[in-house]
């Protein structure tokens, strides 16, 4: 009996320590559930590739970077408003800058030019007399000559004529001394010595060959004839140059004319010395606008006694612009500005206690320097970001903000017809731009490979195919137009990385080529589809764009430190 009452009491035991332990447990597995209920997973992404979420903090498998926790609080902010938190701010070393007007004089323009032979500098070598090159001496430009240096030998049947009738006039001199001296004289405007004269009378032997000596000096820079070639009497064999001066031309547009005048100062900068600043003014600047770039040409002369500047060196000018006393202009930072087709937008901080942000599409004017001149959406007193823009743009897509990508649909129309602009061109027109395009593509590869030579070699042969691509095939007065400004631009960045090895050179001039091919693309076409592609980190992230004719990215302005880092940001149809 005891027996059983035993067995009962561990039974009833067991059940209440059971009853206990499961119940904890239901309470312990509701309390999870519910906490789970409420609190929102978080998502992780990277803050130059918003494109790229997942569930666990790590690595951006595109660039590398750390991730950053995606934000979803915003509270306190309006439509077109977001917020971001502290801890993101700092992650993305985001910094802000209160704008303010810049007075005049304190901003410096910065032009493009060409190096030139100095026109009032330039003689010609005549034949004074006509006749047969049998012998020439100077058979390339380049090729310094001096007054009196030998140039040619010719073989002149109207001088052997003349030779004859001074020979008969030296005998009758003293009977017609007027023949005589007609004779001479016809002798010496054909630049027969005096020496020469006197060596015909006296041996009364006539010469069948009579050397051409220089009257002028300088540098060769046109030979315009060859050895056999036959010459008449005043007809041009060289032009000849004094390189001691030479001419810095420059290229300025007509919202820059404003901004210079004659006589002002202007420092030229070579690529070939580029600490080495010269100091200049101002010479001449052309009355006439060119319709089809838009620009007028500004001149200075340069002392070149060191032959420091060679013509057809590409140079940049920089002076100070001039305006009013009374002038004042809002400038921006250049990084603080993004670009989508012909927008350009900034990131205003709306609360200046609180990291509160939304994006201002704003007009600028002219480049100064690093600045941007503000023409509409912005005033003084206004704090924008300054360095981290790219970020705050990724911030705000991945929150549904108006944003670079992310527009209202009116806008996203407006800018699709901006980027998509089209003119009909000749088929022969789209063909030769082509073949401007693919020396580009090669350019780009070789910076892909780290390959500096290859990309001074590919440059090269895009300024050769530039110079095949001629406005006379376009009709339309607008297309003229757009091809003359975006042709002068192409050149002037395909030679400044023609002129340098540097890699790091090269990256920043192929960011400008890439923009200004962008455009010749977009509005002309090149007979296939094109991938219009983005780095947030080029450049010192402010960002760079670059053109493929594959989908797959291969980074140029990275090559093999970050091969894969970039996106499509547009397919350029056909």
């Amino acid at each position: 009996m005891k027996k059983y009452i035993i067995y009962i009491a561990v039974l009833f035991a067991g059940f209440v320590i059971g009853g206990l332990y499961f119940a904890n447990r239901t309470d312990d597995s509701a309390a999870h559930v519910h906490t789970d209920g409420s609190t929102e997973k978080q998502m992780w992404t990277c803050s130059m590739h918003p494109q790229i979420m997942q569930p666990e903090a790590g690595t951006c498998p595109i660039c590398g970077m750390d991730l950053v926790p995606v934000i979803s609080g915003q509270e306190g902010v309006s439509e077109n408003q977001f917020k971001l938190t502290q801890n993101a701010m700092a992650l993305a070393n985001i910094e802000t800058t209160v704008i303010g007007t810049d007075e005049s004089g304190s901003g410096r323009l910065k032009v493009s030019g060409k190096i030139t032979e100095n026109e009032e500098n330039i003689q010609v070598q005549v034949s004074y007399f006509s006749g047969r090159i049998e012998k020439l001496y100077i058979n390339s430009t380049g090729i310094t000559v001096k007054k009196g240096q030998l140039l040619a030998t010719l073989y002149s049947p109207e001088l052997i004529s003349a030779q004859q009738e001074l020979i008969t006039a030296a005998s009758l001199k003293e009977s017609q001394p007027d023949l005589y001296r007609a004779v001479r004289n016809k002798l010496k405007l054909w630049k027969l010595t005096e020496t020469q004269i006197e060596e015909i009378e006296s041996t009364k032997e006539v010469r069948e060959y009579f050397s051409i000596y220089a009257t002028v000096a300088g540098t060769v820079v046109e030979k315009l004839v060859s050895q056999g070639d036959a010459v008449h009497n005043g007809m041009t064999m060289f032009k000849i140059a004094d390189l001691n001066s030479v001419w810095a031309v420059f290229d300025i547009y007509e919202d820059q004319i404003d901004q210079v005048k004659e006589g002002q100062d202007i420092e030229v900068i070579s690529n070939s010395f580029p600490n080495d600043p010269v100091k200049t003014t101002v010479s001449f600047i052309e009355p006439v606008l060119n319709s089809n770039s838009r620009t007028v040409k500004l001149r200075a002369i340069l002392n070149n006694s060191a032959r420091m500047f060679k013509p057809g060196m590409f140079v940049e000018g920089s002076l100070n612009r001039v305006t009013s006393s009374t002038d004042q202009k809002i400038m921006i930072p250049e990084g603080a500005v993004l670009w989508t087709g012909k927008r350009s937008i900034v990131y205003l901080k709306s609360d200046a206690n609180q990291p509160i942000f939304e994006m201002k599409e704003v007009k600028l004017g002219t480049k100064f320097a690093n600045k941007y001149e503000v023409l509409s959406g912005l005033k003084a007193g206004d704090e924008i970001v300054s360095h981290g823009t790219f970020t705050i743009d990724a911030a705000a897509q991945l929150q549904g903000k108006r944003s670079m990508m992310n527009q209202p649909e009116s806008k996203k129309q407006e800018a699709s017809s901006t980027l998509q602009r089209r003119d009909n061109v000749p088929e022969s027109f789209k063909s030769s731009l082509k073949n401007v395009f693919e020396t580009y593509l090669l350019m780009k590869d070789a910076l892909v490979k780290d390959d500096q030579e290859t990309v001074v070699v590919q440059s090269k042969s895009m300024l050769t195919e530039l110079s095949k691509v001629s406005s006379d095939d376009l009709e339309d007065s607008i297309s003229i137009e757009s091809w003359e400004k975006i042709k002068n631009n192409m050149e002037i960045e395909a030679g400044k990385i023609s002129a340098t090895n540097s890699l790091e050179q090269q990256r920043s001039h192929f960011k400008d080529l890439s923009n200004y091919t962008t455009n010749a693309v977009q509005i002309f076409g090149v007979g296939q589809e094109v991938y219009h592609q983005y780095c947030p980190m080029a450049d010192n992230d402010k960002g760079a764009y670059w053109l493929s004719d594959s989908e797959n990215v291969l980074n140029p302005y990275f090559g093999n430190a970050m091969l894969a880092c970039g996106l499509v940001k547009q397919v350029i149809e056909k």
